[in-house]
């Protein structure tokens, strides 16, 4: 079993200086029914589902705004089947459908997601404390006892019968000494195809990219971005974690553009390798070297896509158990990267005409992010710690092998793995540059169910902690079930179970009753 990694509570506070809270006392312990640790799209739904069933919920989230990817920037929404999305989940789409004069929307604004979240959360049950982090756990045998969180106004410590960790990160689940796992299983410990380390001709570079500062000498050194270790077999597992980076909101509005400028650190070397992939390019297109999908008003999800795009690749395998002065790191360096890439194509004379001409049309959304100074407060945490709980979801799940009786929810996206890494090979004698991790395969089933237990711990470790977000399944199951109307889903099933469950095992409940909530169909 991993161990947690204890955060400094000097770190956390110097994280967020400054959130938006609606509390003011410092050292305050608070008593709820149901206490929600994180600030993602699944602790908006957990929270209104609990609360709508008379419960006094108190949310800790350390975050500056609610919502996770769905408030980010990822307004592409990623369904595998709208037929699977059911429960508050698809009433989100439906309300947003609302926004916009249509029945649903799932293609949406920043803005427009946060603004249908926050009024779920307009509940007399419901406490909200924005900017605490999470830097104890208290524990007796098998229940957590209270949890201990600080911010720059001071600590909260919450004392309540069930808790839910819905954080991308999984630290209450880790700081409570659940098992999980952060990385690549090999394919052999669940008998999986798709497992482990794969090589795949999406997202990739051409055969014969030169990975050197000097082209042809490996003495030069590799180009920035390029990882100084070798490729393992297929199917081999490691802790490697796929690719994050940021979901670009962008308008094409000049009245409503910032524009994009040079930051402060760019580095024009970090992009040398993209102007090796442009030379082998013989007709270079946007749709080639970015996910450039439109929104309503005029606005983008700009996602990654081909050899060299938004991914930072092979640069955030320590940050699932990353102190929080690290974590902040890995995050500002991803932004850093991301502006940096775009002030590259908006200005590098070596950037191909016609993708330079589009990148310069557009600016940064003026009306979106305010308390964030127009960026988004959220990075594309694709993966972290998953759980090892009472039921691990793997590839016959999404292949529809596995008997799952107790379903709650469903997935339906293919198996989906960003690349893992970049790294120079040998091929018909000659060294260049390939990436590795990509998976995209379709598991033959318009939907599957997610077992409950999925969402449980084992029972020996902890019997009063639901993890909707960080569920247990192995990393290409998870690849799969890790899509934010999903999240959605499951976090109405938790709020519902914390419910049910008050001081019981969470493991043992009457799961019917949620499963009639949602409209999760079962056999008569």
């Amino acid at each position: 079993m991993k161990r947690p990694v204890l955060l400094s509570a000097l770190a956390i506070a110097a994280l967020l200086m400054s959130c938006a809270r609606n509390d003011t006392n410092t050292g305050t312990t608070i008593k709820a029914d149901v206490c929600i640790y994180g600030g993602t799209s699944a602790a908006v739904t957990a929270a209104r589902a609990a609360a709508e069933e008379g419960r006094k919920v108190v949310v800790i989230c350390p975050d500056v705004v609610l919502g996770g990817m769905t408030t980010g920037g990822l307004g592409a929404t990623d369904i595998g089947n709208k037929i699977a999305i059911i429960g508050l989940a698809r009433q989100f789409y439906r309300d947003l459908g609302r926004y916009y004069g249509v029945d649903e929307q799932w293609t949406f604004e920043p803005s427009a997601a946060q603004r249908i979240l926050n009024s779920y959360m307009k509940n007399e049950n419901i406490s909200l404390y924005t900017g605490y982090y999470l830097t104890s756990v208290a524990k007796k045998g098998t229940r957590i006892q209270s949890i201990t969180c600080e911010g720059s106004d001071g600590i909260k410590t919450v004392k309540a019968p069930v808790y839910i960790d819905v954080t991308y990160e999984g630290d209450l689940m880790a700081m409570a000494g659940v098992s999980y796992h952060v990385g690549r299983e090999d394919s052999s410990v669940y008998g999986e195809k798709w497992n482990g380390s794969h090589m795949s001709v999406y997202h990739q570079f051409p055969d014969g990219v030169d990975p050197f500062v000097e082209k042809g000498n490996p003495k030069s050194g590799l180009l920035w971005g390029i990882q100084d270790w070798k490729l393992k077999e297929e199917g081999k597992g490691d802790n490697y974690v796929q690719a994050y980076n940021y979901r670009i909101c962008m308008s094409k509005d000049k009245d409503n553009q910032i524009p994009i400028t040079r930051p402060a650190d760019y580095d024009p070397s970090k992009y040398e390798l993209l102007v090796r992939v442009f030379e082998a390019d013989p007709d270079p297109r946007v749709n080639n070297y970015f996910i450039w999908s439109l929104m309503p008003n005029n606005k983008t999800d700009i996602n990654n896509r081909g050899a060299f795009s938004t991914d930072m690749i092979g640069m955030n395998h320590d940050y699932a158990e990353a102190t929080w002065e690290r974590r902040k790191e890995i995050i500002e360096a991803h932004k850093s990267y991301t502006l940096g890439l775009m002030y590259f194509y908006a200005t590098d004379p070596r950037v191909p005409k016609v993708l330079q001409d589009w990148v310069k049309e557009w600016g940064y959304a003026k009306d979106e992010y305010p308390a964030t100074g127009n960026w988004t407060h959220q990075l594309y945490i694709r993966e972290a710690r998953r759980m090892i709980g009472e039921y691990v979801a793997t590839q016959a799940d999404c292949e529809g092998k596995a008997d799952v009786t107790d379903g709650i929810g469903y997935a339906a996206y293919q198996m989906d793995s960003h690349n893992c890494e970049r790294v120079v090979i040998e091929k018909d004698g000659k060294l260049m540059v390939k990436n590795e991790g990509d998976v995209e395969i379709n598991g033959g089933v318009p939907y599957y169910p997610i077992s409950y237990r999925s969402l449980t711990p084992k029972r020996e470790e902890c019997t009063n902690l639901l993890v909707p977000v960080c569920l247990s399944a192995s990393h290409i199951a998870y690849g799969s079930i890790r899509m934010e109307p999903v999240f959605l889903e499951l976090g109405q099933v938790c709020g519902l179970a914390a419910s049910i469950a008050g001081k019981n095992d969470v493991q043992t409940i009457d799961i019917k009753p949620i499963q009639e909530k949602v409209g999760y169909p079962t056999k008569q």
